[in-house]
């Protein structure tokens, strides 16, 4: 049995965040867990409120899994401010926790700030030197490097500047990429660029497309995959979570969670 925990932000509306995390783990065949970092009011048309944890619940949440249950791998999403930032880096220092997976949440798709100004140093200082990978959009590598992305050259350059905060392998996403036809992500293991491509597909229903991704390199890790493949597993996983879309509400609708799943099994009956 194989273990992942996720360390996000709740989202009531079930396409992001530690919903759209646990679902993913579940179609992996990995058992998931969660610290829920905050509470927020939200569905496809956009976040309504936020209301964050006391960074002492987050710490004691992780605590019951560390004394408890443990994980193989753990991925961090939304986790607002300074406070509960230095406490989550602390937990994961105190288990010795390794296959740690930062998606570096800043901005919901709707325009709501997830991430406080001053927290963004904070990131940096006490939680990039923890992660074994690092998966940020293209906007929110930029905040974070100081760096304009515009060109492939400029997303390699953005890769090194992040692994210089320790963080060991970096991937950019290629969702906000100006190339109309595909989205190129690019995976940085330090010493070698590799770019995963897939067609970019016309869908206002990406909500929750960036914490699927970084949960779903979350559970291959925890099944022992190397970097590349869970990078490589988590693209496709996601494309046929984007591909085959669910309708569901009147704004930026979820991806299809038990697409990859369904899409495996019809290629086995096909056999």
């Amino acid at each position: 049995m194989r273990r992942a925990l996720t360390i996000a932000g709740s989202d009531s509306g079930g396409g992001a965040g530690i919903q759209a995390d646990i679902k993913t783990f579940q179609e992996l065949d990995v058992f998931g867990m969660s610290a829920i970092t905050a509470v927020t009011a939200q569905n496809t048309q956009g976040v309504n409120a936020v209301y964050p944890m006391a960074a002492d619940a987050v710490g004691k949440q992780i605590e019951a899994i560390g004394e408890d249950i443990g994980t193989d791998a753990l991925k961090t999403g939304m986790l607002f401010n300074a406070e509960i930032i230095r406490t989550v880096s602390e937990k994961i220092k105190d288990y010795g926790w390794t296959n740690v997976v930062v998606d570096p949440v800043m901005i919901a798709k709707g325009g709501a700030s997830l991430l406080q100004t001053e927290a963004i140093s904070a990131l940096k200082r006490d939680l990039l030197p923890l992660a074994f990978i690092i998966t940020p959009n293209i906007p929110e590598a930029e905040v974070l490097t100081g760096l304009t992305i515009k060109t492939a050259a400029d997303k390699k350059e953005a890769a090194k500047t992040l692994a210089n905060f320790g963080v060991k392998n970096v991937v950019i996403k290629g969702g906000h990429d100006d190339d109309s036809a595909e989205s190129a992500d690019l995976l940085f293991e330090g010493n070698e660029f590799i770019t995963f491509r897939s067609s970019r597909v016309d869908t206002k229903n990406t909500h929750g497309t960036g914490c699927t991704f970084s949960s779903a390199i979350t559970a291959e890790l925890a099944k022992g995959s190397s970097v590349k493949d869970a990078v490589s597993k988590a693209k496709r996983f996601i494309q046929a979570a984007i591909e085959n879309q669910v309708q569901i509400g009147s704004g930026h609708g979820p991806t299809n969670h038990w697409a990859y799943r369904r899409k495996s099994l019809e290629k086995g009956q096909a056999k």
